[in-house]
């Protein structure tokens, strides 16, 4: 028989309702459905970041410079790569002249030629740079201080005209976080502000577009070349936004793996689906192979029927992905509207036909393999065939499955895994799941007729047993972890935050006016907590034994944990070990200290750098470079929203430095109101114009909004596991259902009721719910607890009140499924059981 014979009988025997193959439709669905929208939606916003990198960037190069501008040297190398836009970026305070009100504000200097790239635009229209004293500012100080153009506003010592409010800023994105609304203001302006002095925490950033013929990577790499011990952090419009897009890239990537491992689990599914489909048509491809047929023409003949059918499914989940991508972007907060990524799109339609090819083998095999005349008695008595043959068809599946998606990662390593810790839990869930059915034939039978047809059942020749624990244990797991990490979180903030967090930071205190800061405070808010540190901002440029220091600049790639070598970081010295760290080795310095420089260096960072004790750190701060041996390494206790610096030094080593201190204010619980934060804002802003005040809560508030955005998106994707698991259940139903009708009539032809008959049912999924129950509950605590612990570094706080509900819920919709599935069984009629054997 050939192809074309082979598609005539296909297409003959194919239901174009798809009856019997609804459930591979549905698996395949869901499992494309996912992978194409969260490829779709990765890949959209990443194209953005690309084709925007100049407008976000500003130009096609940015160098910054932290606590100094380029010198002489510099700036002429700089014009000479380009045009050359200059701009500082610092903190400040703005109020509104006669008003008590002031609000934090991220102060943006620029000069005639800003933006290099992009449209800047006004809610009037476009606009350019401002001139002299005008300012342009963000919608957020115009609602917080109630200002509008015309209105006067005061910056440090600059009194100020706000000349329009900000529509559009085209390299806001790459500006990264900020600690309040922009305002935009010209050179003249910021210094007649006076803010900028020796030690504020300014930044200079110059952005330069090159010629069309230079590539900006090359530009950037000559540049730093040529100036190694400036401290310059580097960008290119290539990599406007690193954060956002390391960001952005990371989590696609994770919500790719979920579902992939999700659509796994489907598999499972679509195997039951398509051995119910065969086992429906047993009787026809018996009477194929009495007539002639051989076993590779019945195989043609399915796995066409099967092709067409995983097609239409496969085509409908891209159809959904792209339709959802809009919603899923928008629950993100991300606006991409209808995008179609033929890679995305294609990469999913792979990953389908490979999952259904892998799961419908097994049963195909069987088929193929299984003599006539086994055929037709095959309801009676189980037919022998070659599973190792099914078992290595599948595995290598998964293996070509595996190495797509390592192959297409952009992080190898993490996708690898990822994959492999995805693996070790199929294999766990698989072991448990073969346990079981061995505890079931040596469970000493219970004496309620009901209760023992259903411990037998889960033992039975073609139980389900095993597809059952895999995919509903890793569904209701997934349960558990979500309701685990969720509440441990929350319950870590409630505890946490508001009663370590500070209410408000302080930057670019003057050293000389410290007393007068703390005066102020305490006259305010009697019994506040005051902690003040020296604050300065330098970059590290090279580490490592004194022999062979590495470089920076010579590094290919920087290390994931190495966080701390990209761009400027907070530096500071003190006197005594800092509150929220531990000693993990070495020794502190002693009071007085006035030997050579001594540095203690965070341990996640050291390990990240592999450094050791005695080993050097450079460092370059306002354009000098000094080095310091390492002393200690610390552990750094993050959440008590202090002051945490991964570096630490003896103060003889940066005391001498031009530098300002940063402060923290802790307001005692009688002035946590309104009327003291007025106060004591404004009282701030004028006895210290050149000092940038924060309010905690905002702050906070912006980080929430991050997680619940990041949980939305975890949440989806663990959805599709919890909807497969659910799959895997009405196809192990489904696979069963023929067996089932059979024992039905049996048990009534010899008296059983249809309560009974249900009874049984009933208990059977109920001991695999209960088993099922306690195997999530381990599970998933166990990942949760790792999750929060070691990936968050928060204490494991679980809300077991919560997550015994979730899990409740979890058990409750698998029985509603089993009960639903069984009506059709308890509908037949025991005689035309009968008569069809």
């Amino acid at each position: 028989m050939n192809w074309r014979t082979a598609w005539k009988l296909a297409r003959r025997g194919l239901d174009w309702r798809f009856k019997g193959l609804r459930l591979l439709l549905a698996c395949l669905i869901l499992g494309t459905a996912a992978l194409s929208a969260i490829g779709t939606l990765t890949g959209a916003i990443e194209r953005e970041l690309r084709a925007r990198g100049r407008d976000m960037l500003g130009g096609d190069v940015e160098f910054a410079l932290a606590g100094r501008p380029a010198n002489a040297a510099e700036s002429r190398a700089m014009a000479a790569l380009g045009t050359v836009s200059e701009g500082v970026r610092l903190q400040a305070m703005a109020q509104a002249p006669g008003r008590a009100a002031a609000t934090p504000v991220e102060l943006k200097a620029v000069d005639p030629r800003w933006p290099l790239y992009g449209t800047f635009s006004l809610q009037g229209g476009p606009a350019a740079a401002p001139k002299g004293m005008t300012a342009w500012i963000a919608p957020g100080v115009a609602d917080r201080l109630g200002v509008k153009p015309g209105d006067a506003l005061q910056i440090g010592a600059a009194r100020l005209t706000v000349g329009g409010v900000i529509a559009s800023e085209p390299d806001r994105l790459g500006e990264g976080f900020a600690l309040g609304p922009t305002v935009i203001v010209s050179r003249e302006a910021l210094t007649a502000s006076g803010l900028v002095r020796a030690g504020s925490m300014a930044r200079w950033k110059y952005r330069i577009r090159v010629p069309q013929t230079a590539q900006p990577q090359a530009v950037a790499d000559g540049f730093t070349a040529r100036f190694p011990d400036g401290g310059f952090g580097v960008r290119t419009r290539d990599k406007a936004s690193p954060g956002l897009d390391r960001f952005v890239s990371r989590m696609g990537q994770f919500l790719t793996l979920v579902a992939l491992a999700a659509l796994s689990i489907a598999g499972i599914g679509i195997g039951n689906g398509v051995a119910s489909y065969l086992e429906a048509r047993r009787e026809s491809i018996a009477t194929l192979k009495i007539l002639g047929a051989t076993s590779g023409d019945v195989a043609r003949v399915f796995l066409l029927q099967l092709a067409c059918a995983s097609a239409l499914a496969i085509a409908i989940g891209l159809a959904v992905g792209v339709s959802v991508t809009p919603l899923l972007g928008h629950a993100l907060a991300v606006e991409t509207g209808l995008v179609i990524d033929g890679g995305a799109l294609a990469l999913a339609a792979i990953y389908g036909a490979l999952i259904a090819m892998t799961f419908a083998a097994p049963p195909l095999l069987r088929a193929r393999q299984t003599p006539a005349m086994a055929l037709m008695r095959a309801r009676v008595a189980g037919a022998a065939w070659n599973r190792r043959g099914a078992a290595l068809a599948v595995a290598a599946g998964l293996a070509g499955i595996a190495g797509l998606a390592v192959i297409t990662a952009p992080q190898k390593l993490l996708a690898a895994g990822f994959l492999g810790g995805a693996a070790a839990l199929f294999g766990v869930l698989w072991l448990v799941g073969w346990g079981l059915t061995k505890a079931a034939t040596r469970w000493p039978a219970p004496r309620d007729p009901v209760w023992r047809m259903a411990l037998g059942n889960l033992h039975r020749p073609g139980a389900q047993t095993g597809a059952l624990v895999l995919a509903l244990g890793f569904a209701l797991s997934a349960f558990v972890l979500l309701a685990a990490v969720e509440t441990s979180l929350d319950a870590n903030i409630a505890r946490s935050v508001p009663a370590r967090a500070p209410d408000y930071f302080v930057l670019d205190l003057p050293r000389e006016k410290a007393g007068d800061f703390r005066a102020l405070v305490n006259r305010v808010a009697p019994g506040a907590t005051i902690r003040t540190v020296p604050a300065l901002r330098g970059t590290i440029t090279a580490f490592g034994p004194a022999e062979r220091m590495t470089r920076v600049a010579d590094l290919i790639q920087i290390p994931d944990d190495a966080w701390a070598l990209k761009g400027d970081r907070g530096l500071t010295y003190a006197e005594t070990l800092p509150e929220g760290n531990a000693l993990t080795a070495g020794q502190w310095w002693p009071a007085g200290y006035a030997g050579p420089p001594l540095v203690s260096v965070d341990e996640k960072l050291a390990q990240a750098l592999g450094l050791k004790l005695g080993d050097r750190i450079t460092i370059t701060l306002l354009g000098v470079e000094r080095s310091a041996t390492i002393a200690s390494f610390r552990r750094i206790d993050w959440d008590t929203f202090g002051f945490n610096y991964v570096l630490v030094f003896s103060p003889n080593a940066l005391a001498d430095a031009p530098h300002n201190l940063a402060a923290t204010i802790e307001l005692p619980a009688r002035a946590k109101r309104p009327a003291v934060a007025r106060a004591l804002l404004s009282g701030l802003v004028r006895a210290l114009p050149s000092s940038s005040v924060i309010e905690v809560g905002p702050v906070l508030s912006q980080a929430r909004d991050i997680l619940v955005q990041m949980g939305t998106a975890v949440l989806a994707a663990a959805s599709v596991a919890v909807l497969a698991g659910m799959a895997v259940l009405a196809g192990a139903i489904a696979a069963a259902r023929e067996a089932r009708r059979y024992d039905s009539a049996v048990l009534r032809v010899l008296g059983a009721s249809r309560g009974q008959v249900l009874g049984v049912m009933l208990a059977e999924y109920g001991l695999l719910c209960g088993a099922l129950a306690l195997l999530a509950l381990g599970l998933g605590s166990a990942v949760g607890w790792a999750v929060v612990t070691q990936l968050f570094d928060f204490e494991w706080l679980p809300g077991w009140t919560a997550i015994g509900a979730v899990l409740a819920v979890g058990v409750s919709l698998v029985m509603a499924l089993a009960l639903a599935g069984s009506a059709a069984v308890l509908r037949t009629r025991p005689a035309q059981v009968l008569r069809e054997l």
